[in-house]
């Protein structure tokens, strides 16, 4: 079970951290680093976005052997489109890191999110590589994923236990804005002490990543820098794989609702279900369509059950030739809205179900008997605001 307790989480056995400011854009926490007592198995998804940044394309590189042994977030700052410069300076903070804890460079791996096309305050970074505390310090996964934050408002971490064994799976993520996946998304980082193969690792990985954090988006925006990793310690010892995905998955989609929860402005999770699909494409493709839509996130908002916005929705999706208008069933959680209309009393329900903190929309195409579930949040001014000013 996930864990519900106000205690801290912990990493699992074989990782330590370190959490500090360095001055990459004022004095909250920035410069995270996490490593193993010994190489790991390790697996990463990363952005498809043709601006990757640096961060990106190092760690796609280094953990291309399924091995890692640390990982490094810089927040306040992507080093996207800084050019050479920006490649060099990802490098060497790759390069000092891996000297200051002896360890192989390409066992380091490398994330950065933050305001694009400004490269990193380096003197600041490398004033705080110098002097990382040997051995690391901590291993409060509450801190780590304090560290990793820009504008969001809470800290995000999730821990189970894998059944059958005394391993855990603990995983922390960052992300409100410029969301929505494409192979990975935002920041997440995983640790484990359950021993697994890489293979394994790496196959269950993305299979779970596929169902839960390439089901969450805020606003459409794939961001040049998303970043999914995760290290296997192999402390604990053996796990079966059923549970070791299972703990994954609790883990990962506890994450993923907390990220579409504290989107931007957010004030309303939306969690949208199709079913009846022909396959899980067109599920998710028509799921997506809906959470999406900036007039479906602005009806939620102002708590209004305008289901024509959810038809327009799946009617959009134009490619789908079998998805029959008159077949079609859209409810606002149980309450169905179309083709059967809601009667005075129906209205009344639906009124005060709007006014929740959790709206489910849930569409049957009846062209199949696929299934997908995905989770956005509502469009309100406050993202604008934040959007609005976000580099002045």
């Amino acid at each position: 079970m996930l864990n519900k307790k106000t205690v801290t989480i912990t990493l699992p056995a074989g990782f330590r951290s370190f959490v500090t400011n360095v001055g990459v854009k004022d004095d909250s926490k920035d410069f995270t680093v996490v490593a193993a007592d010994s190489p790991c198995a390790a697996s990463g998804v990363f952005t498809q976005s043709r601006f990757a940044g640096p961060s990106v394309l190092l760690s796609r590189e280094n953990i291309a052997d399924h091995t890692a042994q640390a990982v490094v977030v810089i927040s306040k700052n992507a080093n996207v489109a800084t050019g050479e410069v920006g490649k060099q300076h990802a490098q060497e903070v790759v390069d000092s890191v891996a000297k200051h804890l002896g360890v192989d460079s390409s066992d380091v791996l490398l994330a950065s999110t933050g305001v694009i096309g400004r490269v990193y305050p380096i003197e600041n970074i490398r004033l705080g590589i110098s002097s990382l505390p040997l051995p690391l310090p901590n291993n409060d996964a509450e801190d780590v994923a304090t560290g990793i934050m820009t504008t969001d408002t809470v800290s995000k971490v999730s821990e189970a236990h894998i059944a059958g064994s005394n391993a855990r799976v603990v995983g922390v993520a960052k992300g409100v804005g410029m969301i929505e996946p494409n192979m990975a998304t935002l920041i997440a980082l995983v640790f484990t002490d359950a021993h697994i193969s890489s293979v394994q690792l790496d196959n269950i990985f993305r299979s779970v990543i596929n169902r839960t954090l390439n089901c969450v988006s805020v606003d459409t925006d794939t961001s040049t820098s998303d970043t999914a990793i995760i290290m296997a310690s192999g402390l604990a010892g053996q796990v079966e794989e059923t549970a070791f995905a299972a703990a994954l998955e609790l883990v990962l989609l506890d994450l993923t609702k907390k990220i579409a929860r504290d989107g931007e402005g957010a004030e309303t999770l939306i969690e949208v279900r199709v079913d009846e699909a022909k396959d899980g494409e067109q599920a998710k493709t028509v799921a997506k369509a809906i959470v999406n839509s900036p007039l479906v996130k602005t009806a939620v908002h102002g708590k209004d059950p305008n289901w024509g916005r959810v038809a327009m929705a799946v009617g959009k999706c134009s490619q789908y030739t079998d998805i029959n208008q008159e077949n079609v069933v859209i409810r606002f959680g149980s309450q169905e809205v179309y083709p059967t209309r809601v009667d005075d009393a129906g209205l009344a329900q639906l009124s005060q179900y709007m006014h929740g903190d959790d709206v489910v929309i849930h569409v049957s195409l009846k062209t199949g008997s696929a299934s997908a579930t995905v989770w956005g949040c509502d469009l309100t001014d406050g993202y604008v605001r934040i959007n609005a000013d976000y580099t002045t």
